[in-house]
């Protein structure tokens, strides 16, 4: 009784706590429009049908509050806001039950409420000059349904997974737009053939389409200087980033920051993370303290990502994991990584996904007795309400993998640390975890088989065939001593550096998690607080959006 008592309490109390914070959103969305001075030049578009239904995710609220920053500085926003206008989106998606009725209402209620106070935008509310630029345009809301294309819908009747993937329609590639999304919300990377995912897939792709045709109407009606995205992976952000692009208007995409409460804006693929750090860029003193003091932290587990904690009891390696060790010449630690980060399109350039990289780590698990390989599962596959189900687990168990002897795996609730395993290992393999790039800054080698943020710079053993990266296994494992390059060092310390201190842009004068940590809501404070000249971020993303500038911070 205890368990159901605390279960329906907890459940009470984050009901009136996003009713509080939803009011509170409205009440500061409505001071926004009063105080939105007369706009001037052509709008800023705002989408993000991907983050969040009923609360306000850490992405929503960074998108509010950029755009509200723009309004009160003039700028004119359009946002482009979904009704009811997909028959399947991402969010609102039960794995278990894809026919489910879409959670529709609370999600357009969530929406009018960040959009409280702005007027629906209307055809006759934009003013066209003689070279018809749009001049004049006041902020607003254009809401979008849903209007089913049958002629679409009856070329997708018959189509196989496989067919649905490679599906282009009047030159829009919405299978490939809807892929990443879909695996996401299935939580695998390889797709059954089954009627259950071949509707999704077709729902997804009708509801693409739709979201193409109209966000194509808004691009003609506000001609705007630029538009701003959640993520640009799932379907209804990535198809409004690729109709953007046909019209050669610039696409802003944003995530989570790596530090708590930051946001990371780019014109790239926020989730590839392309940083441009200058050739010349030498950390000083200060520098190297602060991201130091960083890395003790999270060495110890103390750090959070996008308000998760994954490591808030990590333990040491253990007596009988030494003793077991102790029997062989070397340990190679292989860290894997959660599904979906492995399935997005820019992380598989040489596998064609991280299992069939893990096929090829086993065949030569088999051949080295020597070697003790421990299998570390990503601590995200197994999170509540996110869990993966295309596991590492499920791979240890279907090729037998526990059967060798000189095989430890470690699932995603062991707290084990991964940084004591590195420091006793012969060399580190990876396929696209961010442990790889913090292996490299702890001197080790890294053998990387899949493309991560940090592979844009040369920080790891990074081969680009299949067969060059057994090879270098293979090297590896035979050879007495590794010789790492310097520069791998100096180059994974420089690219942490930028991501924590100059390409996370600080909102905790805004947000502070809510009941649930990976959510947000707002803190008090004055609307002049979101002036650039009172808040760095906000002039970072003033700049890089109006003017075309590198989100970045000043260097401090």
């Amino acid at each position: 009784m205890n368990r159901f008592s605390e279960f329906f309490t907890q459940r009470i109390k984050r009901g009136l706590t996003r009713r509080f914070n939803n009011l509170k959103i409205a009440s500061v969305a409505r001071e926004v429009a009063r105080k939105e001075p007369q706009p001037n030049g052509a709008p800023v578009v705002f989408f993000k049908a991907s983050s969040g239904i009923d609360d306000l995710s850490w992405n929503s609220g960074f998108h509010l509050l950029a755009s509200w920053a723009f309004r009160l500085q003039g700028i004119p926003v359009v946002y482009f806001a979904c009704d009811s206008g997909m028959s399947r989106c991402v969010l609102g998606t039960n794995q278990n039950n894809v026919h489910k009725e879409m959670p529709c209402k609370s999600c357009v209620y969530q929406s009018k409420t960040l959009y409280a106070g702005v007027k629906t935008l209307e055809s006759r509310s934009l003013l066209l000059d003689n070279r018809q630029q749009a001049v004049g345009l006041q902020s607003g809301v254009q809401w979008f349904n849903y209007q089913r294309d049958e002629k679409l819908n009856e070329a997708l009747t018959s189509l196989t997974v496989e067919e649905l993937m490679r599906f282009d329609w009047q030159g829009i590639p919405l299978g490939a737009l809807c892929l990443p999304g879909l695996r996401w919300v299935l939580r695998v990377h390889h797709l059954n053939d089954d009627e259950s995912t071949r509707y999704l897939f077709r729902e997804y792709i009708c509801s693409a389409w739709n979201v193409a045709r109209k966000f194509d109407a808004l691009l003609d009606q506000t001609q705007p200087r630029a538009v701003l995205v959640f993520n640009g992976q799932f379907f209804p952000e990535a198809t409004a980033r690729y109709m953007a692009h046909k019209h050669g208007i610039r696409v802003i995409t944003h995530e989570v920051g790596l530090l708590p409460a930051t946001a990371y804006f780019t014109e790239g693929e926020a989730t590839a993370y392309p940083i441009a750090i200058p050739e010349s860029f030498e950390m000083n003193d200060e520098q190297n303290e602060k991201l130091d003091a960083y890395l003790a932290k999270r060495f110890q587990g103390d750090f959070t990502m996008a308000g998760v904690r994954f490591w808030a009891d990590m333990k040491g390696l253990g007596e009988s994991f030494l003793r077991k060790a102790a029997s062989f010449k070397q340990i190679v630690p292989v860290f894997t990584n959660v599904i979906f980060d492995t399935s997005q399109p820019h992380a598989n350039t040489v596998f064609e996904d991280m299992f069939d990289w893990l096929d090829l780590v086993l065949d030569e698990i088999r051949l080295h007795p020597e070697t003790l390989f421990v299998i570390r599962a990503h601590p995200d596959e197994l999170r509540v309400r996110k869990a993966s189900r295309e596991t590492v687990g499920g791979w240890v168990e279907a090729r037998r993998v526990m059967d060798l002897p000189n095989v430890i795996f470690v699932s995603p609730q062991e707290t084990l640390s991964s940084y004591e395993l590195i420091i006793k290992s012969k060399f580190v393999m990876v396929y696209n975890s961010t442990i790889g790039l913090e292996a490299s800054i702890m001197g080790m080698a890294v053998l990387c088989a899949g493309k991560a943020r940090f592979t844009q710079y040369p920080t790891v053993f990074f081969p680009q065939t299949i067969e060059d990266v057994r090879s270098k296994m293979k090297e590896f494992l035979a050879a007495d001593s590794i010789d790492v390059p310097l520069e791998f060092k100096r180059n994974a310390r420089r690219f942490l550096y930028y991501q924590l201190f100059r390409t996370s842009l600080p909102f905790g004068k805004f947000l502070e998690p809510s009941v649930r940590t990976s959510q947000a809501k707002l803190k008090p404070f004055g609307l002049e607080e979101l002036a650039p000249w009172r808040s760095e971020s906000v002039q970072v993303i003033k700049d890089g959006v109006l003017e075309g500038w590198d989100f970045l911070l000043r260097d401090g």
